[in-house]
Parts: structure tokens; C-alpha cells; sequence
């Protein structure tokens, strides 16, 4: 079967997307993909075509290699964007490079539009032995997947099952030129170093090394997909809703995890964790069994890349960075009748008539003091142990003062010492 027609049958399920947008290097890959697409435009109704562009300036020849993708697609009739972006500074040159790059084409997608990279069987064989060499889990050895979300569209990788040797022989044939970037010639690059060195040694050893590579992680993609819907069904008694329905933090109950078996318990709590943080490795997840056995009384801490979790209760509680960030002073409340704005802290209003006197929203700082009728005067922090509020929530909680005296806490009415009570709503971190 021809290169092109391996290559409309992986896009058959998505002829009906809006349109079809090409990452071009202007490199080999992304020039055959471009090339081969173009020429099925020619006698197949295809979404419309676009070809994406990204200078990440690099180079001292970046300009140049805009200039040659420009030229390709004025001759194939392939409209083109090129973006520029600034790479951050990093340990990683590579991987900064890719995000800034990703960023772009995230940017670029509409509502159901499709991003198609160029990404062969040998660079999917390399990245499950880079990842293999770094440790990585069944999801690491997946590798690429095929297709995945990306912004408001989704990402495409129709030549996973295509050899870079097909590629080239294609390009060859059709006469394509194309650019060969130097910086793909340093093996100060782990791969580099891998495709230069390590995977030509391993084909002369074994031909199919390349292409039982790829089965392999399509293999470890299938036992991730298993382990998902594992961690699904392990998730649905844990992710029911808390006590305090106005937190808007991911939490989940510890009950039902500690039922599971330990490896069971990092399993979903990878998938959990997934759209939160980065994954934690293998050493890392003894602090999870720290939060997991801490004593009621106890405030264990999991620090993660982002934020962290906490225990609250019978709960464990995911707080982003800004959450764990100082709520800041008082705020003077001019306009009770008109939601206040907290620095940092969401939003406040009041639900009734506001009391007369100066109204001030400051932050626990100890020793506060809250007159509840029929109880008398009761020290907060006892008050807020009676309620089972989270103490990770404590330093955020807004309270209310009238000349200088607390007459409510946010979003406890029954701390509300009688007067209409505070409706908090918590910021979006």
C-alpha cells in the first residue's frame, strides 16, 4: 500500500473536521506529510489544508528556513502561518523549545480542528527507549499516542506506523528538498545521541528493532488504557462530594482508597493527578503514604510540582501554588450591598441587610473571639474544630468585623453570631 494511502485511511475518522492544520518544520517528516496531504487534496474532498510555521529563532538560519517552507507551500498551494516565540531559558533547551512550540499550535487550533505532526515509527522506537532509560511507567512506555486533545482541537500523529526509511524513499522519489537542521547532529542531545549511535547499533543487531519498539509501546498504550478504566472505577466512591460543597478544590475521601490495595491506590491517584500535577516518581510516593497513615489530629503535607495535598478530615485535598499563598490584610467594606473583591481571595457578599457600623474583612491571626447567641462568647478556633472545617482553609476564611468586633465567618452560617450571613466565593487558581 502507497505511503498515501496508508496515510488517508489514519485520517478517514476525521474528514469531517473543519479543517486539517500541518506542523512543517521544513524538515524531511513534515515535508513528505505536507507534500503527501496536498497531493490527495488533488483528487480526495478533504478538509481545508493549512500549514503552521513555528521560529523559535534558534538558529542563525531561522529566518532562511522560513523563507524555504514559505516557498514549499506557495508551490503546493498550501496556505501558511508562521509564528515566532521565545524560548525560555532553561536546563533544557530541547524541552523548553517543544513547549513554546506546542504553545503555539495549541493557539492556533479553532473548535475541532486537527494538528498534524509528523512523527514516525523510529522517533516513537527512540522515545520508548528514552523513556525506558529514565525510568519510565507503562504510561512513559506508551510512548506517543496516536491521537490526543490539544486545546480546542486534537493531535494527530498519522505516521506512527510509517519507517523514517519509507519517508526518505518518498521524498526521493517526488524530489522533494528539505532542511537539515545542524543542531540535530549533537549528541549532547540524549536523542540525538540515541538515533546516531544507540539505534543503528541495535538494527544491524536486530533489523525490526525499530518497528518491535513501536509494538511494544502500542502494547504499554493498551495496558495504560486498562489501568485508566481500573482507576476510573476506583475513583467513583472516592470523588463524591465533601461537606463544604462551596471549596471548589479537587478532593478525594480517604475511605474508600485505603480499601484498595497499594498498588491499586497509586494507581488512581496517578490518574487523578494527571490534569494537576506532574507525575510523582517512584520515591516520591512515600509521601503519600505519610498523608495516607497520619494521625486525625496530624497536618501531613505531599508537596507535588504545583502545588499539594493536604489532609482535611476524612479527605485529601489538592492545593494549587496560589492557594497556599498569603490571603493578604483587611479590606475596609464601603458598600456592603455590592459583592467585594478580595485581593487574591475571590469574591465576598453579604446575603440580608447589612449591619450599621464600619464593616472590615480581615484573616485569622489567633486568639479571635465569636459571641453566638445563647452560647456566649467562644473562642473561633474551638468553633471552627466544631464545624470539621479543613485547616488549610482557615488562613484564607474571611471574617467579618463591625467596629472592630467578629460578627461572622464566611460561609458558616451558623457563625453568623445573627447577622446575615457571608457568601465567599474562593478564587480560581
Amino acid at each position: 500500500m502507497s505511503l498515501e494511502s496508508r496515510l488517508l485511511r489514519a485520517l478517514a475518522p476525521w474528514l469531517a473536521s473543519p479543517k486539517w492544520w500541518v506542523a512543517f518544520s521544513g524538515g524531511l517528516d513534515s515535508s513528505v506529510l505536507l507534500h503527501a496531504l496536498a497531493r490527495l487534496a488533488g483528487g480526495q474532498a478533504l478538509p481545508p489544508i493549512a500549514a503552521i510555521h513555528v521560529h523559535h529563532g534558534l538558529q542563525v538560519a531561522a529566518d532562511d528556513w522560513s523563507a524555504h517552507c514559505r516557498a514549499v507551500c506557495e508551490r503546493l498551494g498550501v496556505p501558511l502561518q508562521v509564528v515566532r516565540v521565545r524560548v525560555a531559558a532553561g536546563a533544557s533547551l530541547e524541552r523548553a523549545a517543544r513547549e513554546a512550540r506546542y504553545a503555539a499550535f495549541a493557539d492556533c487550533l479553532g473548535e475541532g480542528e486537527l494538528l498534524l505532526t509528523a512523527q514516525h515509527r523510529d522517533d516513537q522506537a527512540e522515545t520508548l527507549l528514552f523513556r525506558l532509560l529514565r525510568g519510565a511507567g507503562v504510561r512513559g512506555l506508551a510512548a506517543m499516542p496516536a491521537e490526543r486533545a490539544l486545546a480546542r482541537g486534537r493531535l494527530l500523529r498519522p505516521l506512527l506506523d510509517v519507517s523514517r526509511a519509507e519517508l526518505e524513499l518518498y521524498a526521493r522519489q517526488h524530489g522533494l528538498d528539505w532542511i537539515e537542521d545542524p543542531s540535530n547532529q549533537s549528541l549532547e542531545h540524549a536523542r540525538n545521541y540515541l538515533r546516531q549511535r544507540v539505534m543503528p547499533a541495535l538494527r544491524q543487531r536486530w533489523p525490526q528493532a525499530a518497528a518491535n519498539m513501536a509494538r511494544t509501546a502500542a502494547h504499554m498504550a493498551e495496558a495504560q488504557a486498562l489501568l485508566d478504566e481500573l482507576a476510573v472505577q476506583d475513583l467513583a466512591t472516592a470523588q463524591g462530594p465533601s461537606r463544604f460543597d462551596w471549596l471548589p478544590l479537587p478532593s478525594l475521601a480517604l475511605p474508600p482508597l485505603r480499601a484498595l490495595t497499594p498498588a491499586r491506590q497509586r494507581n488512581a491517584l496517578r490518574h487523578w493527578l494527571a490534569d494537576l500535577t506532574l507525575a510523582p516518581d517512584g520515591d516520591h510516593w512515600a509521601g503519600w503514604d505519610a498523608l495516607r497513615d497520619a494521625r486525625p489530629d496530624a497536618t501531613p503535607r505531599w508537596r507535588l510540582a504545583g502545588g499539594e495535598l493536604q489532609r482535611g478530615g476524612e479527605r485529601i485535598w489538592w492545593l494549587p501554588a496560589g492557594w497556599l499563598e498569603p490571603a493578604g490584610g483587611p479590606v475596609d467594606w464601603p458598600q456592603p450591598g455590592v459583592a467585594l473583591e478580595l485581593p487574591g481571595n475571590g469574591t465576598l457578599r453579604l446575603d440580608g441587610a447589612p449591619p450599621s457600623g464600619r464593616l472590615q474583612v480581615r484573616y485569622r491571626q489567633g486568639g479571635e473571639v465569636l459571641a453566638l447567641p445563647g452560647r456566649g462568647r467562644r473562642d473561633l478556633k474551638r468553633l471552627l474544630n466544631e464545624a470539621g472545617l479543613p485547616g488549610f482553609v482557615r488562613a484564607r476564611l474571611p471574617l467579618l468585623y463591625r467596629d472592630g468586633e467578629l460578627i461572622a465567618v464566611a460561609n458558616l452560617p451558623q457563625l453568623s453570631a445573627g447577622w446575615p450571613a457571608l457568601s465567599w466565593r474562593t478564587p480560581p487558581f
